[in-house]
């Protein structure tokens, strides 16, 4: 049996799709062949750009994340707008740092909401048509804090921890369903969120030395992962927390 990576058909939903990770995960989403729907607080223009030069179709859903309120409606704008749903990629994301001491309720609260419970809501309501079509993929972006501490992101490794554990909890309820449920630990990546670290020539030099492939990562490297989980070639896989990391995990 031939192995396809081919979206023709499929219709996807990326969250935080307007720069980085989930730019690189939504353009790549349509290159291989499926309609992409953005849903974010920011206008996604230039995705939407690269998007339409892959000649499929793009949605874009303007929606705060930081709270659930909106998961019901961006999933009826999904269907309703490109016909159906057969891919989510929960990205969008927040990080607050500070000292253990000093770290606030508020802060505590913000990046659950947004990193975590919105995730869970939004897959819920997606899951829901998805098992009715007896066939989807949700993907979350998880972190290599899924696996470790961090240092004063205290709230940021509680919630990306999460996103490991909720990810096998959906996985075991919607295998039968024909959905299957899997996640991406991104290691260092070089997007703007990053940019702090790398300007700093003490830390950069640190962390590619600790990175057994000797550089940081690219957004099109989890872009490549994320077609492969979307994809009919890891039907079989399910509740996996894939790291693409450079080897830092193994290190």
């Amino acid at each position: 049996m031939a192995i396809s990576f081919d979206l023709t058909g499929k219709v996807a939903l990326v969250t935080g799709a307007n720069t980085g990770i989930g730019q690189a995960i939504a353009v790549a989403l349509a290159g291989a062949g499926a309609d992409v729907a953005l849903a974010g607080r920011s206008e996604p223009a230039e995705t939407l750009d690269l998007i339409a030069g892959t000649g499929r179709k793009a949605l874009n859903i303007r929606a705060d994340l930081s709270s659930i309120e909106p998961v019901g409606r961006i999933v009826a704008e999904v269907v309703s707008g490109l016909g159906r749903i057969d891919i989510l990629v929960n990205n969008a994301g927040i990080i607050r740092r500070n000292d253990l001491a000093e770290f606030t309720e508020e802060d505590w609260d913000a990046v659950i909401d947004t990193n975590l419970k919105s995730l869970f809501f939004l897959s819920q309501a997606a899951a829901r048509p998805m098992a009715a079509q007896g066939s989807g993929k949700i993907i979350n972006i998880a972190s290599l804090l899924s696996f470790q501490g961090g240092i004063r992101v205290p709230s940021y490794a509680a919630a990306k921890s999460g996103v490991a554990g909720v990810t096998k909890a959906m996985a075991n309820e919607l295998a039968a369903r024909g959905v299957q449920v899997n996640a991406i630990a991104p290691g260092y990546i070089a997007t703007n969120n990053t940019a702090a670290l790398q300007a700093d020539e003490t830390r950069n030099r640190q962390i590619v030395e600790r990175i057994p492939t000797g550089r940081w990562g690219s957004p099109d490297d989890i872009a490549g992962a994320a077609v492969f989980l979307a994809s009919a070639a890891a039907d079989y896989v399910t509740g996996h927390v894939l790291a693409v990391d450079g080897g830092w995990l193994a290190r």
